[in-house]
């Protein structure tokens, strides 16, 4: 129990800055800026940063998992880091150049030249998160939690601050009679600014992280890093494939949804508002990840490790379940993060989306598996037959029923991971997870959701007596949960007496 306390102590710290980049999401990138642009433009943002969530694979190539793999063995520690880090500068110098060099040629390919520019911009703002990647899993590998959420927050700051710069202050100030400001002000083109504050945000994070590089004396070790490429060679396809499960149905929304492209892009925008708060639920598996892949590999040697991974499987099963059940019920409340109510139609997707979600944070727990065994491969195995899956749904749904066939998809999809994560990993690497106990917390979620719905269309209520009648249903839920872990709840009483 000892140690799943300490794993909820650091998910809990490394859900602050995860809580933050939300709420930035929400407050700024989603409330802000659904009111200060249109559907298109925000439809554009929506479909940047899900390219974004791609090239930052090819970037990293899963070396700071690699890292976690043999920097946590005996003494590898510096060399790992530095072997690590010396490979991803090369690489990220030659990704960035081809970047910069045929942004003149992709930005026409997306519909608008301003995408070139875009483009750019997004370079380098990959290339520093890239540059990144191996300090912060050095920080989670060597259990300081603290530094990790104190630098994501700063992160989150510098976003914010210089966002309202260039969108809010900068306007006012050349009302003011500034001058100097319309130099760098393009009112034609403000979603721009969007990204130019993320870039000020990476690269001021990577200047803080350099004194975590010149800590070490570098040591390049050809043979080591023959062995974490190879490694993380499967896992650059799992990434692929989960990049392609998660975030490719947002251009394909725009591609496949209609032919008429100013129509794609605000269904784009509508989807894209919509998937954020859905993507709630992936809050807590972010948090929950950021601690777990170093906690899992820091377990795999000692006594009762397997008991320990079906506890923690178990805790995320019930606190996903929580989840879903409390953003479904308080939709009415959650729904005003989004401040243009004509992107409410798309709202319908969020349980969905939750669902999905809710089996991607299983498939993740039940994946662990195979990087303990290394057994990548077979994680490269599941994760493209889930490709294939989201490919085919999605052409063969969205062009049917639009973006809710890219809900549907990736809800299939995530099952489907799940599903094949668990049933191989109890043949090569059985975990004791209950996992009908698990079942039956998402099972009773979804059952009081439909009993929430039955009540909202049958009945005519106001939107407060609603609420207040859905706390009554999020009771009776707790009150079910409680009866089915009377057993544990009495053993923990005791611990505590």
């Amino acid at each position: 129990m000892s140690l799943l306390k300490k794993l909820a102590g650091d998910t809990a710290i490394y859900g602050v800055s995860s809580i933050l980049s939300r709420i930035l999401n929400f407050l700024v990138m989603t409330y802000y800026l659904t009111g200060a642009f249109s559907k298109s433009e925000f439809g554009v943002y929506t479909e940047m940063y899900a390219y974004v969530s791609i090239l930052i694979i090819f970037f990293t190539y899963r070396m700071e998992t690699a890292f976690f793999r043999f920097g946590s063995r005996d003494g590898n520690l510096d060399r790992a880091f530095s072997t690590g880090s010396i490979m991803l500068f090369g690489t990220t110098v030659v990704l960035t150049g081809i970047l910069v060099l045929v942004a003149p040629l992709l930005g026409p390919v997306m519909d608008t030249s301003n995408y070139q520019n875009y483009i750019i911009w997004f370079a380098f703002i990959v290339a520093f998160d890239a540059l990144t990647a191996l300090p912060f899993a050095q920080l989670r590998l060597t259990n300081r939690p603290v530094r990790f959420a104190m630098l994501k927050t700063f992160n989150i700051l510098i976003n914010i601050i210089s966002l309202f710069f260039f969108l809010e202050g900068l306007p006012r100030l050349i009302a003011g009679g500034w001058d100097g400001g319309a130099a760098i002000y393009d009112p034609e083109d403000r979603i721009k600014y969007v990204f130019i504050a993320n870039f000020a945000a990476s690269a001021i994070t990577l200047i803080l992280l350099l004194p975590d590089y010149f800590k070490i004396k570098f040591n390049f070790d050809k043979a080591l890093l023959k062995k974490m490429l190879t490694y993380a060679a499967p896992l650059i396809v799992v990434s692929i494939a989960a990049a392609i499960n998660q975030h490719l149905n947002i251009p394909l929304v725009k591609h496949l949804a209609t032919t008429d492209k100013n129509l794609a892009k605000d269904l784009v925008g509508e989807y894209g508002a919509s998937f954020k708060i859905a993507m709630l639920m992936s809050l807590a598996i972010q948090a929950f990840n950021y601690a777990a892949e170093p906690f899992f590999f820091n377990q795999s040697g000692k006594k009762n490790s397997k008991k320990t991974y079906a506890d923690v499987g178990q805790a995320f099963a019930l606190a996903g379940s929580f989840i879903f059940l409390g953003i479904l019920l308080y939709i009415d409340i959650f729904k005003h993060l989004i401040r243009d109510p004509d992107y409410w139609v798309a709202l319908r997707v969020v349980p969905i989306l939750l669902l999905a979600n809710f089996f991607l944070g299983l498939y993740y727990n039940f994946s662990i598996w195979y990087k303990l065994r290394d057994r990548t491969i077979m994680g490269a195995y599941i994760s493209v037959a889930g490709s294939v899956i989201t490919l085919s749904l999605n052409f063969l749904l969205i062009p049917k029923i639009g973006y809710m066939g890219a809900a549907y998809t990736a809800m299939i999809c995530y099952a489907f991971m799940a599903a094949a994560s668990y049933l191989t990993g109890q043949r090569y690497y059985p975990v004791p997870y209950p996992i009908r106990k698990m079942l039956t917390y998402i099972s009773l979620a979804v059952l009081i959701y439909l009993t929430s719905e039955f009540i909202k269309n049958n009945f005519e209520i106001s939107v407060p007596i609603f609420l207040l009648i859905n706390t009554g249903l999020l009771v009776i839920y707790t009150l079910m949960i409680a009866f089915i872990e009377r057993d544990l709840i009495k053993n923990l009483r005791a611990k505590n007496n």
